[in-house]
């Protein structure tokens, strides 16, 4: 009798199962205890309310200050030119019409008040030297006269009228000769010039730098409205600032304000407001406002290019480190610590940035504590 042994099949679906049950403990070791525990998340959301948990390592990352209120003025910004100050400027005219023979200074050259600019020849200055000559010969005749008068009238010999208009000749002839002088001088004349002289030596009238020159020797000169040169003295400017009309109530005579110029990027030139214009230019809407400047060096050359700053005065408001300030969409955001770990969103408003931080017009108020570093670490 045979015996016939029958072996179980097993359902393949069932042994996969069995095989995947058993991968699943080796790989987690199939352990029955505590299950693993979860990250302690960075911060927690409660509305608009952003929570950083005791155990959350941005308590590491994250500063918080107070906002600083203080005063700081506002720096208005426009553009200029380098002028020279008119006060110390000087155009020389010719005294009269005659022929340059001798040029002594060059343009751009440096000259000392009272130094020889230019000798012209001068027909002119001959006839006033003449002039002077024949009142000085009237006056020594009217003395004599006036001298023989009284000699006569002392001898019983004269009229009294003859001795009065004697006297009143010398006074006439001392006034013309009083006048002739005054106008030699004037013209530059030298009382020690011999009769007939013609040489009229023009003169700077003040020291400074000579800034524009118009003549040549060999060249006539008839035209007494018409500037021989010009004499500048630069030692003082003027920045002449073009402020906008909407501007012009913040902008007072004696402010502190500053200048910087192409040629010495990162220098600063200070000074204060000289004057402020009464009439504005009708084509442009601008007010020139001249800033008083040293320039002791030279090293500002009229007709620059610059750049003014006016300091305006500004009541104490709210200041935050640049450092707090976030972009949300279209605004400008800081985190407010509104309970202690505890942070809200707000929006800020700036009137313009500062060398030391950012000024906030409206969005915070004095002592209010904002999130002044790491506050990106907080943005969803």
């Amino acid at each position: 009798m045979s015996i016939t042994f029958f072996r179980p099949r097993v359902a393949a679906g069932t042994l996969a199962i069995a095989l995947a049950i058993a991968l699943a403990c080796l790989l987690g070791g199939c352990s029955h205890g505590e299950p693993a525990q979860e990250a302690a998340p960075a911060f927690v959301r409660h509305g608009s309310r952003i929570e950083v948990p005791a155990d959350s390592p941005l308590r590491q990352r994250l500063k918080v200050a107070p906002v600083e209120l203080r005063q700081a003025p506002h720096e208005l910004d426009f553009p200029a030119t380098v002028e020279a100050d008119p006060a110390h400027m000087a155009n020389v005219l010719p005294a009269l019409a005659g022929r340059v023979v001798a040029l002594k200074v060059d343009l751009g050259e440096r000259v000392e008040r009272g130094q020889l600019l230019a000798v012209i020849d001068s027909g002119d200055l001959a006839q006033a030297y003449a002039d002077a000559d024949k009142a000085r010969d009237a006056l020594n005749l009217a003395r004599k006269t006036l001298d023989r008068a009284r000699g006569v009238e002392q001898a019983g010999g004269a009229a009294v009228k003859d001795l009065e208009a004697a006297q009143s000749g010398v006074a006439q002839a001392q006034a013309e000769y009083r006048r002739a002088q005054a106008r030699l001088a004037a013209l530059g004349g030298s009382a020690d010039a011999k009769a007939g002289a013609r040489t009229m030596q023009v003169r700077a009238p003040i020291g400074g730098t000579i800034t524009a020159l118009s003549i040549a020797p060999g060249m006539f000169v008839n035209d007494a409205t018409a500037p021989l040169m010009t004499i500048a003295n630069i030692d003082k400017l003027w920045i002449t600032a073009q402020v906008p009309e909407d501007a012009l109530g913040q902008v007072a005579r004696g402010q502190a304000a500053t200048a910087s110029v192409p040629a010495y990027p990162g220098r600063v030139f200070r000074g204060t407001v000289a004057s402020v214009a009464a009439v504005l230019d009708p084509d442009t809407r601008r007010d020139k406002v001249r800033i008083a400047i040293d320039n002791a060096d030279h090293a500002l050359k009229p007709n620059m290019y610059a750049r003014a700053s006016v300091a305006v005065a500004q009541p104490a408001q709210v200041f935050v480190p640049e450092s707090a300030l976030l972009m949300n969409n279209d605004r400008t955001t800081v985190f407010v610590e509104v309970a202690p770990w505890t942070f809200e969103r707000r929006t800020v408003e700036l009137s313009y940035d500062e060398s030391a931080g950012a000024r906030v017009t409206k969005g915070l108020e004095a002592g209010e504590r904002v999130v002044v570093a790491g506050g990106v670490l907080l943005n969803d």
